[in-house]
């Protein structure tokens, strides 16, 4: 099937209210990711907190956000590579391993109080090869499970399960903290990652359970994946768009946003500081998951290159909107929308990059998205956080805002112009 023809299939398929989900396997690992994606961010708020009494480090602060994405930047292609030649399954499966390793860790280290830096570091770092592992295998593995047809819904249910964990693990982790005491609370966190462990052991999908001739198999080449990806899709637009897109509003603006909501907060919350800063958080993750129910309910938004470049604009709209408020209430209201609007639009990306990538090197191309989607985001924190500290954290978000919106208006106007065939573009 050629990528215009799975494209065109997908477009086809009538409206079914969260679509993904109908799919039995689906179900089972839509539930065990958003699991495990709580998990994560459990260990991130028990660890975080123990560093901070600890070493009260700015420096280890900053390596935390580069340990976590810096895998991505170098080895998200490498990690797709792996995914197209090996059983995605017993990826993930060593991905949630090394997030238990990461927890179980962090527990002997907090029960025998000998937590050193070098020991946080070293942590850090496995449970950002843990988020690589697991990420580009996963892609592969819900293709498997539903489908071109459903691809969309499974991808916008994948990242709402994303930010039903991100939204539900700081209070787990804060109720864990209360409970059992950090050393406890994390190692019983080790625990929550099992059922996806288990479900994966038997799940019937992967390169073993796909219909018709099995696609030929390349070598794992580390770096010369990368140039082998970027060739394949050399002539593909869409799928070459859609990877900028995500680098660049990566870049600019990413999740940099989130480390300076204390201040933010601070500027603009009455009463106690910290209930002001919990609700700016929980807007931003209210307004994606209201976008993943209300688009899968509706059927609304299908995956088209110019939607994802609209939705982006409007993105950088409601950021700088944020950035320059006064209101706290204008203020939540915007980061509603940037959380739907991030959703969106991240979500329709990444669906066109996997409808449009060639099959054989499906998990490379995979792997080139989010080392631009994901691996850029190690350097948000310049744009904002550096220049923030210069020139004032709403001013330098409200430039990067702009700055962005400039870029991604150059690519979708020289996207256009290239031009594409009339099936892409409809």
């Amino acid at each position: 099937m050629t990528d215009p023809q799975r494209l065109d299939e997908a477009h086809a398929v009538p409206h079914q209210s969260f679509a993904a989900l109908r799919h039995p396997g689906y179900r089972a690992y839509f539930l065990g990711s958003a699991l495990a994606m709580m998990a994560d961010s459990v260990e991130h708020v028990i660890s975080y907190w123990i560093m901070f009494q600890k070493f009260h480090s700015p420096a280890l602060g900053g390596f935390a956000m580069l340990s976590h994405w810096l895998p991505f930047l170098f080895f998200a292609v490498y990690s797709g590579a792996l995914a197209d030649r090996f059983d995605s399954r017993r990826l993930i499966q060593l991905g949630m391993l090394c997030f238990m390793g990461a927890s179980l860790g962090w527990g002997i280290l907090f029960l025998t109080d000998s937590l050193q830096m070098w020991h946080a570091m070293a942590l850090l770092v496995l449970h950002g090869f843990a988020g690589v592992l697991w990420h580009p295998s996963a892609q592969l593995l819900i293709h498997d499970i539903v489908g071109t047809k459903h691809l969309q819904s499974a991808v916008r249910l994948g990242a709402t399960a994303r930010h039903l964990g991100l939204l539900f693990g700081p209070a787990v982790g804060g109720a864990f903290l209360m409970a059992f005491g950090p050393a406890y609370g994390i190692l019983l966190n080790a625990l929550i990652y099992l059922p996806l462990v288990w479900w994966l052991w038997k799940a019937p999908y992967g390169p073993r359970f796909r219909k018709g001739a099995p696609a030929p198999t390349r070598a794992v080449k580390g770096l010369s994946d990368i140039a082998l990806a970027v060739r394949e899709i050399g002539g593909n637009r869409t799928v070459g768009s859609m990877i900028l897109l995500a680098g660049i509003t990566s870049l600019f603006v990413g999740n940099g946003y989130q480390p300076q909501m204390p201040e933010f907060a601070s500027d603009l919350g009455h009463g106690d500081p910290d209930m002001s800063y919990s609700m700016l958080l929980a807007a931003d993750a209210a307004g994606a998951l209201f976008a993943g129910v209300i688009l899968e309910s509706r059927g609304l938004l299908q995956a088209q290159p110019r939607t994802a470049f609209v939705l982006a604009m409007l993105w950088c709209v409601a950021i700088g909107g944020f950035a320059v408020s006064s209101s706290y209430a204008l203020a939540l209201g915007l980061l509603f929308a940037v959380g739907f609007l991030e959703l969106s639009f991240n979500a329709m990306a990444q669906t066109l990059v996997q409808l449009r990538a060639p099959e054989r090197i499906r998990g490379r191309v995979i792997g080139l998205y989010m080392l631009s989607g994901m691996g850029m985001r190690a350097f948000s924190g310049v744009t904002i956080g550096v220049v923030g500290g210069l020139i004032g954290i709403h001013w330098s978000l409200a430039v990067s805002a702009l700055a962005l919106l400039a870029a991604i208006s150059v690519l979708f106007a020289f996207t256009l112009r290239a031009g594409h065939a009339a099936s892409a573009w409809r």
